[in-house]
């Protein structure tokens, strides 16, 4: 998913390996991340997608094994699933099709599919990762300076 800096961030991520057809481009970034949730599961229809992943780019700790464990947590298109860290809800988050519609209408600004996963709590497994990762957020200059000193 992209929005501002999107040529610049594509041809970063093309020079690192990634599938140009994988990239969606959300013209309505500025509203917030729950455009760009809006966008990447409306890009997956048609597709025979079953679920959808959702990682935030400002969680550079998340690691493979996380997104795996997760992933390994899909029973069908009635799936939702996310990370736990301490018992607490975090990302990634999997989103079996059968619930895109419903998150789709409940993303609004930066909320994302928050309000949906709790509206849904009941039917959310969590799947405990504080093992193989840590969620820390990069949402400031002095958050990006603590983690290249502890690199």
């Amino acid at each position: 998913m992209t929005g501002a800096e999107a040529e610049g961030a594509r041809a970063a991520g093309e020079r690192a390996g990634a599938a140009p057809e994988a990239w969606v481009r959300n013209p309505a970034w500025e509203s917030g991340m729950g455009s760009s949730l809006r966008a990447g599961l409306a890009s997956l229809a048609g597709t025979g997608a079953r679920a959808a992943l959702v990682l935030l780019v400002d969680q550079p700790g998340i690691t493979p094994e996380a997104v795996a464990r997760v992933l390994a947590a899909y029973k069908g298109p009635a799936t939702l699933a996310a990370a736990a860290y301490g018992g607490g809800r975090g990302h990634p988050v999997l989103l079996g099709a059968a619930h895109w519609a419903g998150v789709a209408a409940a993303a609004e600004g930066d909320r994302g599919a928050r309000a949906y996963l709790r509206e849904h709590a009941r039917e959310v497994r969590l799947v405990e990762c504080g093992d193989l990762c840590d969620p820390y957020d990069i949402d400031t200059p002095e958050d990006l300076r603590r983690l290249r000193e502890t690199s």
